[in-house]
């Protein structure tokens, strides 16, 4: 190949400009770190002074704030969706005789219902000594302030008031269906029957052989989940009738469940299209409302079923219920079944024929 003077020239040509180039990207990211750096020493400064009263403000202090409005803009923006969020976590607690009378009007409501039915959250079983996941000790609550959540044996937690009053409607045939969030197994334990519920996010004291035809399933005294975690669910332990890993049923965030039993879908997708009442139980529904099968939004508004909410906290579903309670579950239970007249079971292990 003969190189002319031409191509050498155009070469070098090429190769200078490609060198400016990279001067010249190298020298637009530094502009960018000390501009970014400038900002965020600007942000603290302006942040600083509006934590100040006004009367404390100096003239300085006034004309930083004017010559940086858009700062001023952007970090009132930030505090005001900080308030929100405070606000959503905050515990409301509506006094005793507003209470008494939102109650009054549930157990109407349920009196009235042809097919009702309870979606139930962690909510329900703090009581138990279960912790919740976003209260103000819940789990969640916990590991955002960096504190270590403490591991719990649930084996001998029994169903709380509100498990049994819930057993006790799906008797007498005023509730029809139950879908739950709660892994721990105490609708069970209360003597629900299991064609009643949907455990959407699995149980933990169940495991199944999915080698086997149909799926084997195993309840079990103790929890199974000590070895699994999230896309990890053998057991360790063995089927007896075909030698497969047994698994847990447990679905993780970021996971889809896809066993017949016993999440149910089934049920209760089956449940939420017949449904003229939702009682909404110690759920902070931020899951649950992802599941639109479970909300019959499809459907024109006045044909929904009436959405009651029993919850300390804000939720995403507040402003399309007929009523929102704040007050603990069994609290409010309590007060439901005196309205109803029913009386409430007490729980004796010996008596439920499925014991855990």
């Amino acid at each position: 190949m003969i190189v002319t003077r031409k191509n050498m020239t155009r070469m070098e040509s090429q190769t200078e400009t490609n060198v400016l180039s990279r001067t010249e990207r190298k020298a637009l990211e530094k502009a960018k770190l000390i501009q970014k750096e400038t900002q965020r020493k600007t942000f603290k400064v302006v942040a600083r002074i509006l934590k100040k009263s006004e009367c404390e403000r100096t003239e300085e202090d006034f004309a930083l704030l004017q010559c940086h409005q858009d700062t001023v803009q952007e970090l009132n923006k930030r505090q005001n969706r900080r308030n929100v969020l405070k606000r959503k976590q905050e515990e409301l607690f509506d006094d005793a005789e507003e209470l008494r009378t939102k109650v009054k009007q549930l157990a109407d409501a349920i009196c009235q219902a042809q097919h009702a039915i309870i979606y139930t959250g962690a909510g329900i079983s703090t009581a138990a000594s279960i912790p919740d996941y976003r209260g103000p000790n819940g789990v969640w609550t916990q590991l955002q302030r960096g504190q270590t959540v403490r591991a719990s044996d649930l084996s001998d937690a029994e169903p709380t008031l509100t498990h049994m009053c819930i057993r006790i409607l799906h008797k007498l045939r005023m509730v029809q269906h139950v879908v739950s969030q709660n892994c721990d197994g105490l609708h069970l334990r209360s003597g629900l029957p299991r064609h009643a519920l949907s455990e959407l996010h699995g149980n933990m004291f169940i495991e199944v052989c999915t080698s086997c035809s149909p799926v084997r399933e195993l309840i079990r005294l103790f929890d199974v989940t000590e070895r699994t975690a999230l896309h990890r669910h053998g057991t360790g332990r063995l089927c007896v009738h075909c030698g497969a890993e047994l698994r847990d049923t447990i679905v993780h965030f970021g996971e889809r469940g896809t066993l017949e039993q016993p999440l149910n879908w089934k049920g209760a997708v089956q449940a939420a299209q017949q449904a003229d009442l939702i009682l909404c139980l110690g759920s902070s529904l931020k899951v649950l409302k992802k599941y639109a099968c479970l909300w019959s939004m499809k459907k024109p508004v006045a044909k929904r079923p009436k959405l009651y909410i029993v919850n300390l906290q804000w939720t995403p579903k507040d402003d399309l219920a007929t009523l929102k309670i704040h007050g603990k579950c069994d609290d409010v239970m309590q007060l439901l079944m005196e309205e109803l007249g029913v009386e409430i079971p007490n729980y004796n292990r010996q008596e439920i024929p499925l014991c855990l």
